[in-house]
C-alpha cells in the first residue's frame, strides 16, 4: 500500500514526464519552441492573436487526450493485475 499511500499525499504526480528516459522529448520540445518563436516574428498582431486562439484549442486537446489516455492505461494495468491474480 505504499505506492498508493504516497500517490494520495500527491507525492507521485503522474502527469511528470521522465525527460531523461527521453531525449527524442527534449528535442522535439526545442523544435517547436524555436519554429513557434520564428512564426511569431513574421505575424502581424491579428495573425498572433488568431495563433495564440488556436494553441490555446491546441492544448486544451492534449490535455483531454492526456487524461484519457492516463484513465485507459490505468484500467488496462488493472485488468491485467486482475487477470495475474485470478490465476
Amino acid at each position: 500500500m505504499r505506492f498508493l499511500e504516497e500517490f494520495w499525499y500527491g507525492n507521485i504526480e503522474p502527469m511528470e514526464y521522465d525527460t531523461d528516459a527521453g531525449k527524442e522529448y527534449g528535442n522535439v520540445l526545442r523544435l517547436i519552441t524555436k519554429n513557434e518563436e520564428k512564426l511569431l516574428a513574421s505575424m502581424t498582431d491579428e495573425q498572433k492573436e488568431l495563433f495564440s486562439r488556436y494553441t490555446d484549442a491546441v492544448r486544451e486537446y492534449q490535455t483531454m487526450a492526456e487524461c484519457l489516455l492516463f484513465q485507459n492505461s490505468f484500467k488496462l494495468g488493472a485488468r491485467m493485475i486482475t487477470e495475474v491474480l485470478e490465476e
